[in-house]
């Protein structure tokens, strides 16, 4: 259990960090624009939550909590080789991506298919999923550029590059099924 009793600390002022390992970093470090950049993800589906009820509600609800669990397995480097942690590390697990997965397939099964790409927008609560969207799809390419420097749990990824297909089906079902999607229409303002 996380017990908070006072909230600045001044050990960032340093412009570095702690991990939960209790190793610092600069708050620049790769590992720590991931999981940062979850949290922003988190805090766009807050606001789109401000819009939202009933089913979609409920599954953005269990969302923000993975979303948590997903912050700490970034901010959790492995052990080094050899070496064994105080205690278990959070890790996102397969069976929230297969969560995930059952939800766009629960959501997407009421919408027809697309012809055109969507715009960002309809209604106020599609235009703050599509917001969280472009943030956790940023979230995941730092994720990836992360493995390519340190191991990072192969769920976590799955888990990023799901969530930003979750929300765009949620958008999508949130804009009256697709009846309030705004479409693409290429090349629509070329002409004079």
């Amino acid at each position: 259990m996380v017990r908070l009793t006072k909230i600045y600390t001044k050990t960032g002022d340093n412009g570095s960090t702690g991990l939960t390992n209790g190793e610092r970093r600069k708050k620049s470090d790769l590992r720590v624009e991931a999981y940062g950049t979850v949290d922003e993800t988190n805090a766009a589906i807050g606001l789109a939550r401000l819009h939202t009820d009933g089913i979609v509600d409920a599954m953005l609800a269990a969302i923000q909590n993975d979303l948590f669990d997903l912050g700490a397995d970034l901010s959790t480097p492995d052990p080094a080789p050899g070496t064994r942690p105080a205690y278990e590390p959070l890790r996102i697990a397969e069976a929230q991506v297969d969560r995930l997965e059952h939800d766009i397939d629960q959501l997407n099964g009421e919408l027809q298919p697309l012809n055109s790409f969507v715009l960002p927008g309809g209604t106020p609560s599609a235009a703050y999923l599509h917001l969280a969207r472009t943030i956790a799809r940023r979230a995941e390419r730092l994720a990836v550029a992360l493995c390519e420097r340190e191991v990072v749990n192969a769920a976590a990824i799955k888990y990023l590059n799901r969530l930003s297909d979750f929300l765009f089906v949620a958008a999508r079902f949130l804009n009256d099924k697709g009846a309030r999607d705004v479409l693409w229409v290429p090349g629509a303002n070329r002409k004079p």
